[in-house]
């Protein structure tokens, strides 16, 4: 969920990689590695 907006309900294929990519964003920039981000 990116700003009240389940990603998976957004109909644009665009704007779901847009969502997906501020949320790996806002959570790089809280501190956390991308391995936990991405939960490889």
């Amino acid at each position: 969920m990116v700003c009240g907006v389940r990603v998976e309900d957004v109909d644009d294929p665009l704007m779901q990689k847009i969502r997906y990519l501020d949320k790996l964003v806002d959570e790089l920039a809280k501190g956390r590695s991308m391995d936990k981000v991405l939960r490889a």
